[in-house]
């Protein structure tokens, strides 16, 4: 009962401050077409131009011009970089966070989480550093990172135990590396190889860009990035569409011989409305290259209130998001749970809403939302480490790392909701300052409780006696203090 009556909280204050028509002060809507090579003007496509001999642009055609993206969810909300010169953009991040469990587990481990890794102690999850390299129409862009999510994140990944050479080891370090070239075609045709990052799940791997720290099971249990080809097609100044040819879900690797295949499709009919859809289809179980799988995510975002000037709230906004996927063959059958010939259902639904508003010409801002999730087969359900991790050991990976492993047989049942609410302090467009509060709950032990999942001590220096499990509970509860900054 307490998901839905989140929920319905959650959408009355939404509808009960929806007008028909979004009010804008037109007078501080960015002019992105002022330069095409930034990537807070121009944050998903590199501009149209043409060039002349000195490789100066003559002309410039930008996707999206005139449009303010800074309220989206999901994106940069700068309107500047103070680090672009003429052939490079620059680009750091910091991401540090506090935050206490209510569950206090002894080993201070955090379970089910990208982006949070240690309990009760101060840490720091990202530092990214790096830019944006452009010369006439050849472009690059990488973004190296240290810290937690550097180890988290990549975790979650079966491909590297295919083969040799550590590639797990080899690209953590690395957010975003690609190249590739912009073609003057319509509003730009970008093609590029390397690593980029994933828009299934709304939210973006770069927590400055995110109205909730803490992200609900739809977007922490989707990929954060892919590792393949993309183009980027901008038809018409309101319109993206991208197709991707990627090693896997989420994945340095392939798991089999089929490569993943997606699209993103974006459409903004005004700077205050955005649809986007995300499709994916591939074969991600390692060793089962009969077993598919599909996964279509869908999100709504509208700016419903602008008035920068205003002393009390100067903007409003919503996002919704909608997950539907499943795998079938290989022992598994979607949807279908009576078909004991081709094995249980395995499948992912789920949805989550926020909203924000935002005060005092948008120096700061309150958000209050949450999400729901339901995935037989905990295909997408991130795994819990220490003791009760299902992974292979690293050290001997014919066993699993954990002697009490989290099941993941076909079939198993796992549904989950969450609801946050969180006050951000932005002095400037660099830093966030922002205190969280989230409850999480699912239908199996999953959370770490007391106990932690380390040992009985809560050090890995601590052998594991026969009596001793690790302690994984139903619900947990936390803040968040975090700290996110960015030049």
């Amino acid at each position: 009962m307490k998901p839905f009556l989140c929920a319905l909280f959650i959408a009355a204050l939404t509808a009960s401050n929806f007008p028909l028509f979004a009010q804008s002060d037109a007078s501080h809507q960015k002019e992105l077409s002022e330069t095409i090579n930034s990537e807070v003007a121009v944050p998903v496509a590199q501009a149209t131009a043409t060039f002349d001999a000195d490789g100066e642009p003559d002309s410039v055609i930008v996707p999206f011009a005139g449009y303010d993206l800074t309220w989206q969810n999901g994106n940069d909300r700068r309107d500047h970089s103070v680090l672009q010169t003429k052939y490079f953009t620059g680009s750091f991040m910091f991401d540090g966070n506090y935050t206490y469990s209510f569950n206090n587990p002894k080993d201070n481990t955090v379970v089910g989480s990208t982006a949070l890794a240690r309990n009760n102690e101060m840490e720091v999850m990202y530092v990214g550093f790096g830019g944006d390299l452009n010369y006439k129409n050849a472009r690059g862009r990488v973004m190296l990172q240290l810290g937690n999510r550097s180890i988290i994140v990549p975790r979650n990944d079966y491909s590297p135990y295919r083969g040799q050479y550590e590639i797990g080891n080899a690209y953590r370090y690395i957010s975003e590396a690609y190249g590739g070239y912009h073609f003057n075609k319509w509003y730009g045709i970008n093609v590029d190889f390397g690593m980029f990052m994933s828009y299934i799940g709304l939210n973006s791997y770069y927590q400055a860009e995110n109205w909730e720290y803490q992200a609900s099971f739809t977007s922490d249990n989707t990929p954060w990035f892919f590792n393949g080809m993309r183009v980027q097609m901008f038809p018409s100044r309101k319109l993206k569409i991208e197709a991707w040819v990627i090693n896997g879900w989420q994945s340095y690797g392939k798991f089999n011989t089929m490569p993943g295949l997606g699209a993103n499709i974006t459409w903004m009919p005004s700077e205050h409305t955005k649809l986007l859809t995300n499709d994916y289809f591939g074969t991600d179980a390692a060793l089962i290259p009969e077993r598919k799988r599909f996964h279509s995510d869908n999100s709504f975002l509208h700016e419903y209130y602008n008035r920068r000037e205003g002393r009390g709230i100067s903007r409003a906004a919503f996002s919704l998001t909608a997950d539907i996927g499943f795998e079938t063959g290989g022992g598994v059958n979607g949807f279908n749970n009576k078909d004991s010939a081709k094995g249980p259902a395995q499948y992912f639904l789920s949805a989550m809403v926020y909203h924000r508003l935002w005060f005092a010409h948008n120096k700061f801002a309150w958000t209050i939302g949450g999400g729901l999730m339901t995935n037989p087969g905990r295909y997408l359900v991130l795994y819990p480490t220490g003791d009760a991790s299902p992974l292979p050991d690293p050290k001997d990976p014919t066993k699993t790392e954990g002697t009490h492993p989290f099941s993941t047989s076909p079939g198993d049942k796992f549904a989950g909701w969450d609801c946050s609410t969180n006050f951000d302090w932005m002095p400037n467009q660099s830093l966030t300052v922002r205190f969280e509060y989230v409850h999480r709950n699912a239908n199996v032990p999953y959370f770490a409780g007391r106990g932690g999942v380390t040992s009985p001590t809560g050090y890995t220096t601590t052998p594991i006696t026969g009596g001793w499990a690790p302690d994984l509970v139903n619900t947990e509860d936390r803040m968040i203090l975090a700290i996110l900054f960015r030049l």
